[in-house]
């Protein structure tokens, strides 16, 4: 099998259904997610200890559904069932709720960091953050799965929460903004 195919070298590429520009909008879309899966892998080379087990596994597991939205969006044809479906929205909320009560309250705007893989969790949570603009995009040009820019949505607050428990378990403190105001509500059950 050859890697490299040589159609691409005028600036089209093969999409599901047909050809478009490199530059397209889909193309940027489904791009940016991909980025965002290659940054969530960085950080799983950085997980292997036990502790961190159930984050590595639901990180492999949300690879696999990267690849089915980045799939969808680059179908142009509507023969080909979507892949991305509400069932992974509601698990990712599952887990945000989860690991919301496991670390400690967040009252004030945080700093991207602490860990080395906590930091690469909010590189990937920032690129979600744009690969889910790009969709945005691209939803206002033609009809997608509507599913993938909720997933988009949610992953980028999962990545956030998983980033903070990262620290948390390796008793890393999140380093608050030093000029943001009480932003965040604490619910006195969130810990119950």
């Amino acid at each position: 099998m050859n890697l490299y195919t040589r159609t691409g070298d005028s600036g089209k590429t093969s999409i599901i259904g047909g050809r478009v520009d490199k530059d397209h909008l889909r193309v940027e879309a489904y791009g940016t997610i991909d980025e965002a899966n290659s940054f969530i892998g960085q950080a799983m080379t950085l997980l292997t200890d036990p502790i961190f087990q159930d984050i590595y596994q639901e990180l492999e597991k949300i690879q696999h559904e990267l690849f089915d939205c980045g799939g969808d969006l680059a179908v142009v044809k509507e023969k080909y069932p979507y892949k991305a479906k509400e069932e992974m929205v509601t698990f990712l909320e599952e887990r945000i709720d989860h690991y919301v009560k496991e670390a400690p309250p967040l009252e004030k705007f945080i700093l991207p960091g602490g860990s080395n893989a906590a930091a690469v969790i909010h590189i990937a949570r920032t690129v979600t953050r744009r690969a889910e603009r790009c969709t945005v995009s691209l939803q206002k040009e033609m009809d997608i799965n509507g599913e993938v820019l909720k997933y988009l949505n949610r992953l980028s607050d999962y990545l956030f929460a998983v980033a903070r428990v990262i620290n948390f378990r390796l008793g890393v403190k999140d380093v608050e903004y030093e000029r943001s105001a009480l932003v965040f509500k604490t619910n006195p059950k969130d810990k119950q």
